[in-house]
């Protein structure tokens, strides 16, 4: 398996106003990414969040479609994203969807994760690229 890591910046746009019923609000978002180091793309997506009124407890879900060069690789390929937060932990799985990559990038497969230190987020992309 082959990784990649660096920063990346997110813009998190909201596509419309919340629906809340009960005790949970939900939303539809578009993503925009700017990917660094390695990875050097841009990332656009529509994610649907799942906000509780319990401080700390949501859900979100998103399909991101990533566009640019992967360790010098020219392409593209699409991140599936499942996520919980409870009592402020939080857990995510991204990963690549089978068949979505496109040129240099045809056949990828692997997993993305996230992390968010001192509020400046990076990602650590692990891959394998087939034929």
């Amino acid at each position: 398996m082959l990784r990649a890591s660096g920063p990346f910046e997110i813009a998190i746009i909201p596509a419309g106003a919340p629906e809340k019923e009960g005790r949970t609000a939900i939303a539809r978002m578009a993503l925009d990414k700017q990917y660094r180091g390695e990875l050097t793309a841009a990332g656009k997506g529509t994610m649907l969040t799942a906000v509780s009124d319990t401080k700390g407890s949501a859900a979100y879900v998103a399909i991101e479609r990533v566009s640019g060069t992967l360790a010098g690789r020219k392409g593209s390929f699409v991140l599936q994203h499942a996520g919980t937060m409870q009592g402020g932990t939080s857990r995510a799985l991204i990963t690549i969807v089978p068949d979505s990559g496109t040129e240099e990038l045809s056949g990828i497969t692997g997993s993305l994760a996230l992390t968010v230190v001192d509020g400046k987020h990076f990602y650590a992309l692990v891959y394998a690229l087939g034929h």
